[in-house]
């Protein structure tokens, strides 16, 4: 526990932060699709394929011994800086990338011959020799082998090739970098065609139950209807932030579709999944409030923001009106519909 501008931190467990990284795999990669071809000295298209489901494969062996022996090889910081800071999760990141990115893949694809791990190399490791160590314990636990200069996996030999290809999307085409992107698998990097985002949308929420991950596809596909652009977006959290463009003049970011966001799914750590809502017309609509459940409109009214005169950290409150994504929405989600419509510039509100 540490306290930073006033905030206290209280580090998540680490079964907690296995949860989290479980959660972000995707359930379902198709077996066929059209690879960038700059994969395309590393294997055959099929190898790669089959490769990255057998890595998404020893994701979830890696979530299931992170769970249950984490708390033997994950040490937390005396003063951590945020509630998921655990540099071994960065570190085992690193040293996984470093394997697959600078690994000669053998002809056979069996093993991947190593000369040098550049996140332990001398003279300033950005990994030190102790956490090396742990790091090379965990992965052993997982099923590596490591025999000299060589590495192998002999539960599936395939995974290797996986590795190769999403270390190489990994570092060539990410200009930011994040360890959940890479422990995630992300597949959708080595595509040649660009993912729906609808597509991504599905992985991300699959988590939940069925009548929640409906409710959020029908307000995804209803608020796209009316002209929002969503895009995926990690600030706090990862999320699928929606905003209303349409009469912008310029050209169009990442960041401008972030910064105008009316509403957004997410999930962090310190929420779990969420819905958010930058409401900022009810003065518009305050009749339409009237007809909600009382404890929507006290949550609606009491607004959003963080409190500027306090020497702190931001509080998080600018992200927005939490309401939590789970069962407990779907008793208010007709209101919850109405409400973000009337947020939309040019709806039934004026």
């Amino acid at each position: 526990m540490s306290t930073q501008h006033g905030e206290t931190i209280t580090l998540k467990p680490i079964s907690e932060m296995a949860i989290y990284i479980k959660n972000l795999i995707p359930l379902n990669i198709p077996e066929t699709y059209v690879l960038k071809p700059m994969f395309a000295n590393i294997a055959s298209e099929e190898h790669i394929r089959d490769g990255v489901i057998a890595f998404r494969d020893f994701m979830y062996l890696f979530c299931d011994r992170l769970f249950s022996d984490g708390h033997s090889y994950a040490k937390p910081p005396k003063s951590p800086k945020s509630m998921d800071d655990y540099p071994f999760i960065r570190h085992i990141t690193d040293m996984l990338v470093d394997i697959g990115y600078h690994g000669k893949l053998a002809e056979s694809g069996d093993s991947l011959l190593i000369t040098e791990l550049l996140s332990c190399a001398a003279p300033k490791p950005r990994i030190t020799a102790s956490s090396q160590k742990e790091c090379l314990r965990f992965l052993a636990l997982c099923g590596f082998v490591l025999t000299g200069s060589e590495v192998s996996y002999p539960n599936n030999l395939i995974m290797l090739t996986g590795l190769k290809a999403l270390s190489t999307a990994y570092m060539e085409l990410r200009e930011r970098r994040w360890w959940g992107d890479f422990l995630r698998c992300d597949y959708w990097s080595l595509k040649a065609e660009e993912t729906d985002v609808f597509d991504v949308l599905k992985d991300f929420l699959h988590p939940l139950t069925e009548k929640v991950q409906e409710f959020a596809f029908h307000l995804h596909q209803r608020h796209i209807s009316m002209g929002m652009t969503c895009i995926r977006y990690m600030q706090t959290g990862i999320g699928f932030v929606y905003s209303y463009m349409k009469n912008s003049r310029k050209a169009i970011t990442p960041r401008d579709i972030y910064a105008s966001r009316i509403w957004e799914f997410n999930y962090s750590m310190k929420y779990g999944y969420c819905l958010f809502v930058r409401a900022k017309r009810t003065d518009k609509y305050a009749d339409i409030i009237k007809q909600f459940p009382l404890s929507l409109q006290e949550t609606i009214l009491k607004g959003y923001g963080c409190d500027r005169k306090r020497n702190e950290r931001c509080q998080g409150g600018c992200q927005g009106i939490r309401i939590p994504l789970d069962e407990s929405i779907l008793a208010i989600s007709s209101e919850i519909e109405t409400w973000l419509e009337h947020e939309v510039p040019g709806s039934a509100s004026k």
